[in-house]
């Protein structure tokens, strides 16, 4: 992999697009702050910088993605008579919003044992909500029949549109922080990091991207370690946002050409650095949202003196997960 930029134009939107759909994302939210926090800089001997991304409406960077999507959607298509799409939370968050903005029906498929306060904020939002299937694949699979089945419009969990969404915060992260030297991106389906690649190869910038995967969802990973799409089993107990068995073709081929290289993190990794988001930002970070501090604290022999940007991708998690982590000792110290 290389941080050097591919012919990617068509899979990549440019500043102008970005730019253009930050107008319809801030109708809906303002921006979230970048900090440096000390105790954070100390820890790991570096100016290290969080993108508050659980800072947004939702409570993750997924408030910025399917009203982008539905905004296009609708303008091309004039009788949508719902949206349907499948989740571990986050990204069904952000279909309901989008569904509350425009006045569409939103009906959500998530697998069995999901995230009770997940489940309840789609809910409010004004979402249905189905529980089906043991992982988010198998809720997709079924999302898309019943898509066919009654004629409505199946959101897929990752776009070019949702990369234009997201690439907002990175516009902004950039724009206040432009001399970082590396940023530690989560991967999930791979809208947040490819839309890193956009904005950062559209700014000029030589910042370096490297990606954090769970080692209980390595799809991705192992897909660019054997240059072909391979699926893999989902066993991460904490990084649901992360939970993805098969990676999408064009992220993965955006994350090939731009990506410095990938870091793997355990499940007891990414709960010790959720646990000094609280200790040393008072923030509360679930596991997918934690996991590239978790990747920044596997590397801190590296990042001495150097400007590093983490993305706290959201902060969705359950009380008593957290409350769980919290009583664990911090293995990091």
């Amino acid at each position: 992999m290389s941080t050097q930029v591919a012919d990617d134009r068509d899979l990549l939107p440019s500043l102008d697009e970005v730019r253009e759909a930050q107008e319809l994302i801030y109708s809906i939210m303002q921006p979230t702050p970048q900090l440096s926090w000390p105790l954070l800089n100390q820890r790991l001997g570096a100016n290290i910088w969080v993108k508050h991304e659980n800072h947004t409406p939702i409570g993750a960077f997924k408030a910025r993605t399917a009203i982008v999507y539905v905004d296009a959607l609708l303008k091309r298509e004039k009788a949508i008579r719902g949206l349907i799409t499948a989740t571990r939370g986050n990204h069904g968050q952000s279909v309901a919003l989008a569904g509350q903005r425009f006045n569409v029906p939103v009906t959500i498929v998530v697998p069995f044992g999901n995230s009770k306060s997940k489940n309840a904020a789609m809910r409010a939002q004004g979402a249905k909500l189905i529980e089906f299937g043991n992982d988010f694949q198998e809720s997709r699979e079924y999302a898309a029949k019943i898509a066919t089945e009654q004629g409505r419009h199946m959101v897929p969990p990752y776009h070019r549109d949702f990369v234009k969404g997201v690439a907002s915060y990175w516009v902004e992260l950039f724009e206040a922080v432009p001399d970082l030297d590396v940023v530690y991106v989560p991967i999930g389906m791979g809208s947040g990091i490819c839309a890193g690649c956009a904005v950062r190869n559209g700014m000029g910038l030589k910042t370096k991207i490297v990606a954090v995967v769970a080692d209980g969802a390595p799809c991705y990973a192992l897909s660019l370690e054997q240059g072909r799409t391979v699926a893999a089993p989902v066993t991460t107990n904490i990084a649901d946002g992360m939970a993805c068995r098969l990676p999408d073709d064009d992220a993965l081929e955006i994350i090939r050409a731009n990506v410095e290289r990938v870091v793997m993190v355990s499940d007891e990794e990414i709960r010790c650095a959720m646990k000094i988001y609280f200790t040393d930002t008072h923030n509360v970070v679930e596991g997918a949202g934690a996991a590239a501090l978790a990747g920044a604290l596997k590397d801190k022999a590296t990042l001495s003196g150097k400007r590093v940007g983490v993305i706290a991708t959201g902060g969705n998690v359950d009380p008593e997960v957290f409350a769980e982590v919290l009583r664990e000792p911090l293995s990091a110290e």
